[in-house]
């Protein structure tokens, strides 16, 4: 594992560096101390420093998941899907796609994306991820599996695996249920746990190597807690939290790495999740090696990259393997947060778009999209004095409030298999503005960014597109359907994001292809 720092950032990290070795904060981190983060935070602390401990602790796990793996095997079961939000997805993703064992991974309430997962049941198993066992999503998706499995013919039983914490309300219906249940450690936070059950689960009945990823991890844990200048994750922690800019402190951090796909998006909730609180914060922007902002770094960023050469361009390159890389992150953001005055373990901003959701699916009449109609598109807007009814005109106010301070958060509510194609919004956006974009696919973000966008600086412009899903889904013993379901998710920020004094631009697509193309062609004149 290796960390190289462009000299010319040195001079400026090093007092900070000290400052970290002097307060012994690696090592007290090592020996789970909860008091880093001050008095606030050391309750919720107390109860989320298991991560430190898991490349031995989840040693334990790997005969059980190996067993249950062959057993799948043995009945012709080679398709695994993962139901989970957030924490509970994003680092089994990672895992499967740098390992070459696919994953289908099921963090969506669209009905054509759920609709896209339940279906090869004979050769399926369904891993179901929530730490609370109370996460609405993943709630939705199990009974959607359930229901399925009943249609196929097959006992549900046989074929869903549980990963929850101990005693949560998921725990105790799956186990009266008679699923196969893996309790995770309740000490992790989901956003830490990608070398916990919810990491090494659903990779190892895919067939990844854990033995080997925790291995890394493990070999790297000692040097991780060392007060010592050689230690990378000090350095990271330092770069994340303190990097001087022209002016100003940089807050924001470009992160490349398409070298490990997928660890950028599992470093983007675990950065900004940890630290966007307190109208504080670093934003993580997760791009691809031809990103606009690559060619001329905004002077509040920082270029992260993954990769083995040395730094030419960017300032940070970092390499190593996953498991490693997993414990270095984690440490770092840590470390970052205690630079910060941060407590990097809460979230609580993300509870606010939860509850707006659950109101709005009490009143659907709410969720009929307001605004107006231009060209097949409906267009509203929250926190902007638009002239006109145009998608121009509200798309151009929009930027017009950007500053040199100013992000802008393209968030999509539509099947991500299905439409990729809006993810090249993103350079779109860069290129026209100059500034850091960054993409979340809904409801996905929501466990992600979501903190960030909400209790972190109030820099972000933020344009939200949902869409005609062509099917909806009912939801087995709900009063709602999936398609209500991500209305109501996507009404529910908007209007949190509004009520935070934050600018949204909201548009409706009934046909999102031809109304993408119509869109792109906005943003780039």
């Amino acid at each position: 594992m290796q960390l190289r720092i462009q000299e010319s950032l040195k001079p400026d990290l090093e007092p900070v560096v000290a400052k970290v070795i002097d307060a012994q904060i690696a090592s007290r981190l090592g020996d789970k101390d909860d008091s880093i983060w001050g008095s606030a935070a050391k309750v919720e602390a107390s109860k989320r420093l298991g991560w430190i401990d898991s490349p031995k602790s989840s040693v334990d796990l790997i005969p059980e998941i190996l067993k249950l793996r062959d057993h799948f095997r043995d009945l012709g079961v080679d398709r695994i899907v993962l139901c989970g939000m957030g924490g509970s997805s994003l680092a089994p993703e990672v895992i499967g796609k740098n390992t070459g064992h696919e994953i289908v991974i099921l963090d969506s309430t669209a009905p054509d994306q759920v609709l896209s997962a339940v279906r090869e049941l004979q050769r399926t198993a369904v891993v179901v991820s929530s730490k609370s066992g109370a996460t609405v999503e993943t709630d939705s998706q199990k009974r959607a599996f359930e229901s399925g499995f009943l249609a196929a013919g097959i006992d549900p039983a046989e074929r869903i695996v549980v990963i929850t914490d101990p005693g949560s309300p998921l725990d105790t219906e799956s186990r009266a249920d008679g699923y196969k249940v893996f309790n995770a450690d309740p000490d992790v936070g989901g956003r830490y746990s990608a070398l916990t059950a919810f990491g090494l689960v659903p990779a190892g009945l895919a067939g990844a190597d854990i033995s080997s990823l925790l291995a890394s991890a493990s070999r790297v844990s000692f040097g991780l807690s060392a007060d010592s200048t050689d230690n990378p994750a000090i350095w990271l922690g330092a770069a994340l939290a303190a990097t001087p800019g022209i002016g100003q402190v940089r807050d924001k951090f470009l992160i490349e790495t398409e070298g490990l796909p997928g660890f950028g998006d599992w470093v983007e909730q675990l950065v900004a999740e940890s630290t966007g609180k307190q109208q504080r914060g670093i934003l993580p922007v997760v791009v691809s090696s031809s990103a606009p902002e690559i060619q001329d770094v905004p002077s509040d960023t920082i270029f992260i990259r993954f990769s083995d050469s040395m730094p030419v361009a960017e300032h940070i390159t970092f390499s190593g393997g996953l498991g490693e890389l997993f414990l270095l992150w984690e440490y770092a953001t840590a470390i970052a947060g205690y630079l910060m005055q941060i407590n990097p373990f809460d979230q609580p901003d993300v509870e606010s778009a939860k509850i707006a959701s659950r109101a709005l699916l009490d009143s659907p009449a709410v969720l009929v999209s307001p605004g107006h109609v231009d060209r097949g598109i409906t267009v509203a807007s929250y926190g902007l004095n638009v002239v006109g009814s145009t998608v121009e005109a509200a798309i151009e106010e929009l930027l017009s409030q950007a500053t040199d301070h100013s992000y802008i958060a393209v968030q999509v509510y539509l099947s991500r298999p299905e439409y990729p194609q809006f993810e090249k919004l993103r350079d779109i956006f860069a290129k026209r503005t100059g500034r850091p974009v960054t993409f979340g696919w809904g409801p996905r973000f929501l466990h992600s960014t979501g903190q960030y966008h909400k209790g972190g600086p109030k820099q972000g412009l933020f344009v939200q597109i949902t869409g005609e899903h062509g099917i909806d889904l009912e939801i087995k013993d709900r009063p709602f359907s999936f398609g209500e379901l991500i209305r109501a998710q996507a009404a529910g920020d908007a209007r949190v994001l509004s009520d935070n004094g934050l600018p949204v631009v909201s548009l409706f697509m009934k046909e999102p292809l031809r109304d993408l193309a119509f869109l792109e062609k906005v943003i780039a004149s």
